[in-house]
């Protein structure tokens, strides 16, 4: 699965439209109402009691050897 090169992942808490309560839901996105609309086509009339930012947004541009190599020096 290719996600977008600027997407981000989202973890969702929520209460579903039955009452349940429905933790770590991680849903893809360039930014979170992006991922809250993902989330709303999956979970129609559900509430949303928390939502939290995973990790940093994926790199756009390679690593040029350099930056590689110094890795490796570390």
């Amino acid at each position: 699965m290719v996600f977008a090169p600027n997407s981000s992942k989202f973890a969702f808490r929520i209460r579903t439209r039955t009452g349940m309560v429905v933790e770590n839901l991680n849903i893809h996105g360039r930014e979170e109402a992006d991922a809250q609309r993902k989330l709303l086509q999956m979970y129609p009339h559900c509430h949303v009691l928390e939502c939290r930012a995973l990790g940093a947004p994926a790199r756009s541009d390679p690593a040029s050897f350099e930056e590689v190599a110094s890795l490796g020096a570390k």
